[in-house]
């Protein structure tokens, strides 16, 4: 028995592995069609947007760019972004392409239901689904900002600008996917990831072939890159802060001492997450700065940072297995009692917080 699953605009954005290209082609040719072009002479593929943004720095800098490139030691990525320059790629068509049927079909939307029907159709379409894509979208803007330093950074970020975002324009496409010439933008999307338009060649980028987010949609993994493109391109990630590359394998090996001795304060606190408070006070020998009837209030003191102040609390009911489960609740640096960390987790004064019974 055949059964047929509906793909929604979130599983088209947050999609992994490789789409059909066959598909992918024939709504660039599409696009190319609903804004009024020839289709171009050759669509190529890259395994990622750096490849594609370093082709396009390349094609709008010439000597120039790749010079830039040199001194950051990106040799070996203009060498990958050669194939993707063999033939002249044309100015840039993104305006045609992507910008211009977008406008048109939102002045459609407008006309049809007014600036207020506007909002609510877009608070029901993308605008649920794109904090959640924009998220992705600007750790990979983010990652390609900082390959090689300042110049080259600035370099491919500008460049990707020249970039449709494929998949990840899956929350505008949600709110006008049956709007007269936006079909093949959207069977691009459905089975690629970022392209770039140029009048003569097009050139389209693999989706993802992992991607890995936390319970609030942040990247995010505790034992590799969360982001990972087929050509090896990847982003590191903790709960959406980015950390360099090696950084989450290192943790494996983490202390109390190192923890201490990271300079980066955001990385320590990290690490610190990572390791677990519990763990980190009974190994660096901490003592309790004030208990009572409602928990324990313990105080990690950190160079350069803040103190990192934290309620251990027992909950009052019981696991399964007739265990108690210990907490370890983050609380500001200001509380000086457990009673009135405990209470600040509730929204509540210290001496208003009075359960009868907590859980």
């Amino acid at each position: 028995m055949r059964v047929e699953t509906t793909i929604t605009w979130a599983d088209v954005a947050f999609s992994t592995g490789a789409g059909d290209r066959a598909e992918a082609e024939a709504g660039v040719r599409e696009a190319y069609a609903a804004a009024g072009l020839a289709a171009p002479r050759a669509i190529i593929w890259a395994g990622s947007p750096v490849v594609a943004s370093a082709a396009a720095a390349i094609h709008h800098g010439g000597e120039a760019a790749v010079d830039a490139l040199n001194r950051a030691g990106l040799g070996s990525l203009i060498l990958s972004a050669a194939p993707l320059l063999a033939r002249p790629l044309g100015q840039s068509v993104r305006e045609e392409v992507r910008t211009q049927p977008w406008e048109w079909a939102r002045a459609d939307v407008l006309r049809e239901t007014g600036g207020a029907g506007w909002a609510r159709v877009w608070e029901s379409t993308g605008g649920l689904l794109w904090p959640r894509v924009n998220t992705v979208v600007q750790e990979i803007r983010r990652g390609l900002s900082v390959l090689g330093g300042e110049e080259a950074g600035d370099l491919l970020r500008q460049a990707a600008l020249d970039a449709v975002l494929g998949q990840h324009d899956a929350a505008w496409l949600s709110a006008f996917a049956d709007a007269p010439g936006l079909a093949g933008l959207a069977r691009v999307a459905r089975n690629a990831g970022w392209w770039f338009p140029y009048a003569d060649v097009a050139i389209v980028c693999e989706r993802p072939a992992e991607l890995h987010l936390d319970e609030a949609g942040r990247l995010h993994r505790s034992d590799g890159p969360a982001l990972v493109f087929p050509d090896g391109f990847a982003l590191e990630a903790w709960h959406g802060m980015p950390v360099p590359e090696g950084f989450v394998a290192s943790m494996a090996d983490l202390n109390p001492e190192r923890i201490r001795n990271e300079e980066n304060a955001e990385l320590r606190r990290v690490m610190l997450e990572h390791f677990g408070f519990d763990r980190y006070l009974s190994e660096s020998g901490a003592t309790p700065l004030h208990r009572d009837e409602t928990g324990v209030l313990w105080r990690i003191s950190l160079p350069d940072d803040e103190d990192v102040v934290t309620v251990e609390v027992v909950n009052s009911t019981a696991e399964p297995d007739g265990t108690f489960r210990t907490y370890f609740l983050r609380v500001p640096p200001w509380v000086q009692r457990a009673r009135q960390g405990v209470a600040w987790t509730f929204g509540v004064k210290e001496e208003d917080y009075r359960p009868e019974r907590e859980t």
